[in-house]
C-alpha cells in the first residue's frame, strides 16, 4: 500500500533535511512500500558488461554514506549510486540548505558536501559485497572542501572504492564547493580524471576487476566546454559520463518563495536544459562513451526522452520528493509501454534516436 499520498501534505510541517533524515530512517526499517514484482524483460539493457534490469538509477545525494542501498533497490531501482563521499568527514555547508520548491516540483540544495567520510562508507559497501548482495552500486567521489590538490582526494576515493562498487563517478560538477567545476577545464580534467584512472588500473592490475569510471559533469557547460570534456574524456578512455548534475542557472517560470536560495536547482524545472545538454554531448561522443542522463526525470515519458536524446542510462532524485516511492514502478510501466510502441525491443535500440 502507497502511504506517501497521505504524507505528502505533512511534508511542509518540517523541514526538507528533517524529511529526508526520516525517510532514510522509514526505509531502515522496512516502512517504505517496495516494488516487488519483476521488470519486464524489454527494460533490461547492457552497459559496460553490466546487466541491468532496467535503465532506471537513483542519482547520488539520496544515499550520501551508503547505508540503505539494499531497501533503495528494492523499492524497483535498476542500480543505485551512494554518495558523494569526501575522503574525510566533513560537515558540509550551515543548514539550512535544502528547499523545496513546491510550486515548480523543484528542489535547491547547497549541502557542500556532508559527508561521513571514507571509512563508514566503504563499511557498508564491504559488508553488501562480503554478503553477496545482488544489486548495481555505484560510488560517487568528490573532494574535501579544504584540500588544496583535488587530485589526491579523488584518488584516494577510486582506490578504496574501486573493489567495492560495480561502477566510480568523479563528481567534478557540484556548484556547493568553492572551485570544483573548475576542474571541469581541459587541464585540470585531464590531470585528475588521469590519475583517478591510474589509481584504479593500479589497484586492480586485472583488467576484467575494473569498475568503470565516470565523470559528473554540470548542465551549465556552453558548447566549447562540452566539446572539450568530450574530447579529454575520449582522450583518456573515461568509461562514461553523467549529464548532469544541479544547475546555477535560474529559468524565469519559476515561481516558489525560494527561488532566489544559493545552490544547485534540481527536479522538474532542469529537464529541458540537462536533456538539450544531453543531446548536445550525444552528438559529440555517439555512442563512444555510454552517458547516464540525470536531471528533472519525473515521469516515464521524461525517462523516454533522456533516452531518445543519447542516455544509456537514467537517473533522478527529486521527483521522488513529490511523488514518492511509487513512482518508480509507474516509470518503468511508462517507459515499457512507450519503447513497444514505438517498436523497439530494447532500450539499447532507442538511446540517441532523437539525435541528427
Amino acid at each position: 500500500m502507497d502511504l506517501y499520498p497521505l504524507v505528502r501534505p505533512l511534508l511542509p510541517l518540517i523541514s526538507p533535511e528533517q524529511a529526508h533524515t526520516l525517510v532514510v530512517k522509514g526505509l531502515k526499517k522496512g516502512l517504505i512500500p517496495l516494488d516487488g514484482g519483476p521488470d519486464l524483460p524489454i527494460l533490461a539493457t547492457r552497459v559496460w558488461n553490466i546487466d541491468f534490469p532496467n535503465p532506471i538509477g537513483l542519482a547520488a545525494g539520496f544515499d550520501k554514506h551508503a547505508e540503505i542501498i539494499d531497501p533503495l533497490l528494492a523499492m524497483g531501482f535498476g542500480f543505485v549510486e551512494a554518495g558523494s563521499v569526501t575522503p574525510r568527514p566533513q560537515p558540509g555547508n550551515p543548514k539550512p540548505r535544502l528547499f523545496r520548491l513546491d510550486e515548480d516540483g523543484g528542489v535547491i540544495n547547497r549541502f557542500g558536501f556532508n559527508s561521513h567520510g571514507l571509512a563508514p562508507f566503504i563499511y557498508q559497501l564491504g559488508k553488501r559485497r562480503a554478503a553477496g548482495l545482488p544489486g548495481i552500486v555505484g560510488a560517487n567521489v568528490g573532494k574535501n572542501k579544504e584540500t588544496e590538490d583535488a587530485s589526491e582526494d579523488y584518488v584516494a576515493g577510486v582506490s578504496a572504492t574501486c573493489r567495492l562498487a560495480d561502477y566510480i563517478v568523479c563528481n567534478v560538477s557540484s556548484p556547493n564547493t568553492a572551485g570544483l567545476r573548475l576542474l571541469q577545464g581541459r587541464a585540470e580534467m585531464s590531470a585528475l580524471i588521469g590519475n583517478a584512472i591510474r589509481a584504479r588500473d593500479e589497484s586492480l592490475p586485472d583488467v576484467a576487476t575494473r569498475p568503470p569510471l565516470l565523470v559528473k559533469i554540470a548542465p551549465d557547460l556552453d558548447d566549447d566546454a562540452l566539446a572539450s570534456v568530450a574530447e579529454v574524456a575520449l582522450e583518456l578512455g573515461v568509461d562514461g559520463i553523467i549529464m548532469g548534475n544541479t544547475t546555477l542557472s535560474r529559468p524565469d517560470s519559476l515561481k516558489s518563495r525560494h527561488k532566489g536560495e544559493t545552490g544547485g536547482l534540481s527536479g522538474k524545472p532542469l529537464f529541458a536544459l540537462s536533456t538539450e545538454r544531453l543531446g548536445a554531448l550525444y552528438r559529440l561522443v555517439r555512442g563512444r562513451i555510454p552517458i547516464i542522463g540525470s536531471g528533472g526525470v519525473s515521469s516515464g515519458a521524461d525517462a523516454y526522452a533522456k533516452i531518445r536524446a543519447g542516455a544509456d542510462l537514467v537517473q533522478l532524485y527529486s521527483a521522488l520528493v513529490f511523488q514518492g516511492p511509487a513512482l518508480i514502478p509507474r516509470i518503468k510501466a511508462d517507459l515499457a509501454a512507450r519503447l513497444q510502441a514505438d517498436g523497439f525491443r530494447s532500450v539499447s535500440e532507442a538511446v540517441g534516436v532523437d539525435i541528427k
